[in-house]
């Protein structure tokens, strides 16, 4: 027995010896984004308050099953000799989770971190009743092709909402994740006071410490404002999202009402709300193709009512339907908010870059300004097939004076300012991409303007002599009119970086400036289906890491369970095995 136990202890320290050395040549600073990503909150955490176990544990850690269900035969058989648990899943729950979140580095995709990009949005949480924030980074992946790619790295909880509580919750958390902040060459957020403040919003406060993180509005935003500004800015505006609200809730108010509609029509009315812009466009569409279908259900709900309120309210949404003027509202409505939502849709993207961003507001602008010229005939054409009644010249003119030009007006004044806001920014790196046409010393001047936008006291991203001798020397190019992602990829397939690398660090900070916060916005979605009020006292530390897991999901299908499942066993085995 002794020479069993003293083999024993000679093997015991000779695994302590090897996690030793692996500890001093890779000392767990997360040089890769997937490896932040992974990591995420791996520090041990505060347990919740127990809950029943299978109510709990077998829904909470259901991504973590589908993941790791082909090796869930061979991790219990590890560990049922050893534990007292009588059901799979609460097995599964307790022991592999905290496993899985503390993966070594070696099992970890490699993205290298150089220039990077931070997304932020923030959303109150009602089970929780705290400011939660959302992170994302943003970098060019580099591999057979390149590819913007964007990653959630947590949510984080903000005591305060001003300027300065939330930048310092920002650089503290990025220095947790030992992500250094220098690298950083552009920031978003939403277009709150606090955020874009030119003073001491958030943006600010972050440009003093880095003056190369370039600050970039939201789109996405930008066009929910050019909308609510449309929509507050004229009376027939106001009232006629007013009675499209009505009309949704007189049908949803009882199962009756509903199922005469549903008799009258095959698209169903629908609500909308002042944050989710495409809400508006969505419920108007019903009103656009199936008036008559809705003044039928109404005419009907009217006189299949029992109650005085409901006939009157039927008999008043009835007769605004059928209106000459609510029909030229619908129309108008119609037009301009399905091109905003088109546009919209398009710069939600993950890959979207700022020149296409700018480009896209542009042509709504141009699109706008056209259907000012045109657009109130057409509308009139229009409604004339949807409503019997005779419109009235003189109420006409008047509603084009007051409701028509005002809304194309103050959506096109509002697009002006957001376009002259992010064309700033795109006008820093206009070289990249208008250079064909420029001659040697417009050349020479915009490249040292741009060496100027990343250049932080003595030390700068680019040479901008270099990069004008780089940009005279190209290749022929397959066209003259690229976008600074297409002269990425070309730089990148013809293995040229080595030859141009001020062109190279140019186009990957270009490509990766942030247009919009989506991508923090679309994590809230997930927190509410992580943190339900089931589980609403679970601790952040859990929340962030099963989020990080469940929106990184591509990432952790990329990782070998061979062994992570013999380290699992070994923690967590008590026999040894000789």
């Amino acid at each position: 027995m002794d020479e069993v136990r003293d083999r024993e202890s000679l093997q015991q320290e000779g695994e302590e010896r090897d996690m030793e050395e692996a500890s001093d040549n890779n000392p767990g600073i997360p040089d890769t984004v997937e490896e932040v990503e992974m990591q995420g909150e791996c520090q041990p955490e505060s347990e919740a308050p127990r809950r029943p176990r299978q109510a709990v544990h077998t829904r909470k850690h259901q991504s973590y099953k589908e993941e790791i269900t082909p090796f869930q035969a061979q991790l219990v058989s590890a560990l049922r000799e050893d534990t007292q648990a009588e059901d799979e899943d609460v097995l599964f729950a307790k022991t592999l989770v905290p496993t899985l979140k503390r993966l070594p580095p070696n099992k970890k995709a490699a993205v290298k971190l150089q220039i990077h990009q931070l997304l932020y949005d923030a959303e109150y949480s009602y089970l929780s009743h705290l400011e939660q924030m959302s992170v994302v980074i943003r970098t060019v992946k580099l591999e057979e092709t390149p590819e913007i790619k964007e990653h959630f790295l947590g949510f984080l909880v903000a005591p305060e909402s001003t300027g300065l509580g939330l930048s310092d919750l920002i650089l503290s958390r990025l220095e947790e994740l030992n992500i250094p902040f220098s690298d950083c060459r552009g920031q978003s957020y939403d277009n709150g006071a606090n955020m874009k403040g030119k003073n001491k919003g958030v943006q600010a406060r972050l440009l003093v410490k880095n003056p190369r993180a370039l600050y970039v509005p939201c789109g996405a935003h930008t066009l929910n404002l050019v909308v609510a500004d449309a929509a507050k800015n004229s009376i027939d505006a106001t009232s006629f999202f007013g009675n499209v609200q009505k009309i949704y809730t007189l049908f949803s108010a009882a199962p009756q009402r509903w199922a005469i509609l549903k008799q009258h029509v095959t698209i169903t009315v629908k609500s909308w709300s002042e944050t989710r812009w495409e809400s508006r466009v969505n419920s108007i569409i019903p009103l656009r193709y199936q008036a008559s279908g809705i003044r039928d259900a109404l005419l009907e709900a009217r006189e299949k009512a029992t109650d005085a309120i409901t006939k009157i309210e039927a008999q008043s949404l009835a007769e605004e339907v059928g209106s000459f003027r609510f029909q030229i509202c619908t129309v108008v409505w119609h037009d301009v908010l399905s091109k905003i939502n088109t546009v919209s849709k398009l710069l939600q993207s993950s890959t979207m870059q700022l020149d296409v961003a700018v480009n896209l507001l542009e042509s709504t602008k141009s699109h706008l300004l056209s259907y000012r010229n045109d657009g109130f005939a057409a509308a009139q054409a229009s409604a004339k097939d949807a409503s019997p009644d005779e419109p009235v010249r003189d109420a006409l003119k008047r509603l084009e004076t007051t409701f028509f030009n005002v809304v194309v007006d103050s959506a096109i004044a509002s697009l002006d300012d957001r376009i002259e806001t992010l064309g700033q920014v795109k006008s820093k790196f206009g070289v990249l991409q208008n250079f064909p046409t420029l001659d040697d010393e417009a050349l020479e001047k915009q490249c040292e303007e741009l060496e100027n936008t990343l250049r932080s006291g003595e030390e700068a991203d680019i040479d901008g002599r270099e990069l004008a001798m780089e940009i005279r020397n190209l290749p022929q190019l397959p066209t003259n009119r690229m976008t600074a992602f297409e002269l990425l990829d070309f730089v990148h397939k013809k293995e040229l970086t080595e030859l141009y690398p001020n062109l190279w660090i140019s186009l990957r900070i270009a490509c990766t400036l942030p247009v919009t916060v989506a991508s923090a916005e679309r994590s809230f979605s997930k927190l509410k289906l992580i943190k339900t009020y089931l589980r609403s006292s679970m601790a952040q530390d859990r929340l962030t890491g099963l989020a990080i897991i469940s929106i990184n999901h591509e990432v952790g299908r990329q990782v070998s369970y061979d062994d992570v499942i013999d380290d699992f066993a070994a923690r967590k085995s008590r026999r040894h095995r000789f």
